[in-house]
């Protein structure tokens, strides 16, 4: 068998038309590399949160958001200020250098408390700005329609870096340590970073930048506005605000399972080694599951049902599953509602929420995107906090907790699946939105309601 035969039966599998088979692997490999360095840290912090005492983290989560309101101007002013050709070096570049000032902390201060909670705040942070901007890049460089088949395969990328960085700090833990395994996460990230030039140079030529493609800003530019547009241009648009609310459930249904988890795992399982393998488990399996969804199953549910599925589909499970947890409160039940949220959110859900931004103006892709990725998302993660901690002193267990985790579930649902036919509508305009001669449609047609 040829390499051409090869390359025509990989693009078959993956969804993608010949010429869209490069910039797709390197796309799955970007995200590899962001996923497996994170990966590789997450089991670091989930149980320096634990070490931090369970009874703080709403303070971290807090702490958090509060990190994120000062962080997204400061993001917002780069863009303004740095072509959107380079922006992305400087986000990475950043972090990269956190990465190793960490490690070098950790070298020196050993197993510091407050050591613990400001590497806990930072890699949320962290996690959050790296993906966004992951994703930014690769609504910039694919077409909505490119996008449909295509965003499920990239996804897919994080679900074998998911199961690659677990591994991978169960093998290296001990002969690394913390501060060599965040040497590894840097360099993983600069890997990243230089995938990023071959996929802009493409989008020239293959993607949303080429010629015959709807009108899109230079990348030789920098965004315009100011650091606070972002934030407004999500408040004057009733779409993106659709989207943060849709996040902000999302987020408050996670910390509800998220703070279960931690209190069930502490009370179970005293020893951090043994914290460490339970989290380690319960991450392969879900990126397991999502791996083999986003390959086969998420792009063509799209393209045939529409992104209002892969909006709605996952929320109404969880539903269901808070209510199994109602009648019967158990760890056993609380992982497999974990492990169901979780391979959803990263098979369904991450890419349908990518989708909708495909068609969108590159302020949107990247200024409001950011906004609702991080502040948003955090500011949901703090105030779930608060409100599952509030729901803890009424004393009525976890079935009080359930049923409103249900409830919120249900909303969530409902929204995506109203997004989600908007994004499809959208996505159809957009498609037709060049005369008979290929001749592009304004861009003000396309803009958000």
């Amino acid at each position: 068998m040829n390499a051409l035969s090869i390359s025509q039966r990989l693009s078959t599998t993956l969804n993608a038309e010949p010429h869209e088979l490069r910039p797709s692997l390197m796309g799955f490999a970007l995200f590899f590399c962001l996923f497996t360095g994170y990966f590789m840290l997450r089991p670091i912090r989930e149980s320096l949160g634990i070490a931090a005492g369970v009874e703080n983290l709403q303070w971290l989560f807090t702490a958090t958001f509060f990190v994120m309101l000062a962080a997204v101007p400061l993001f917002a002013w780069l863009s303004s200020r740095v072509p959107r050709l380079h922006f992305i070096d400087w986000v990475y570049g950043f972090f990269c250098v956190n990465l190793l000032t960490f490690a070098a902390l950790f070298h020196l201060m050993g197993e510091s408390p407050w050591l613990a909670r400001v590497f806990y705040v930072w890699i949320s942070v962290y996690n959050l700005f790296v993906v966004s901007v992951g994703w930014s890049l690769m609504a910039d460089v694919f077409d909505a329609g490119q996008a449909k088949r295509l965003f499920a395969f990239i996804a897919a990328g994080a679900s074998v870096g998911g199961l690659v960085g677990p591994a991978l700090s169960a093998l290296l833990a001990a002969s690394l340590g913390e501060a060599g395994l965040m040497l590894l996460a840097g360099l993983l990230l600069g890997v990243g970073l230089a995938l990023k030039y071959s996929l802009m140079r493409w989008r020239e030529v293959g993607g949303a930048g080429r010629p015959d493609a709807l009108p899109a800003e230079s990348t030789r530019r920098p965004l315009p506005g100011n650091p606070f547009s972002g934030i407004t241009r999500v408040l004057k648009s009733s779409y993106l605000l659709g989207i943060a609310g849709f996040v902000v459930l999302l987020a408050t249904v996670t910390t509800f399972l998220y703070f279960e988890q931690a209190r069930l795992v502490a009370e179970l399982f005293p020893d951090r080694a043994a914290q460490i393998r339970v989290f380690g488990a319960i991450d392969v399996i879900v990126q397991a599951g999502a791996l083999l969804s986003q390959v086969f199953i998420t792009g063509r549910l799209a393209q045939k049902l529409g992104v209002r599925v892969l909006l709605a589909i996952v929320p109404l499970l969880v539903c269901l599953g808070f209510l199994g947890l109602a009648l019967a409160p158990s760890f056993a039940m609380l992982a497999a509602l974990m492990i169901v949220r979780r391979i959803g959110e990263y098979a369904f859900v991450r890419p349908g929420r990518e989708m909708i931004f495909a068609p969108l103006d590159a302020e949107s892709k990247y200024k409001a995107k950011n906004v609702i990725d991080t502040i948003v998302y955090r500011a949901g993660d703090a105030i779930s906090g608060w409100a599952k901690t509030a729901l803890d002193m009424l004393g009525q267990g976890a079935g009080l907790v359930a049923v409103v985790g249900a409830f919120c579930a249900l909303l969530w649902g409902l929204l995506g699946w109203q997004l989600g036919r908007q994004a499809d509508d959208r996505a159809e305009r957009a498609v037709g939105a060049k005369g008979a001669n290929g001749a592009a449609v304004p861009a003000r047609q396309l803009s958000l309601p």
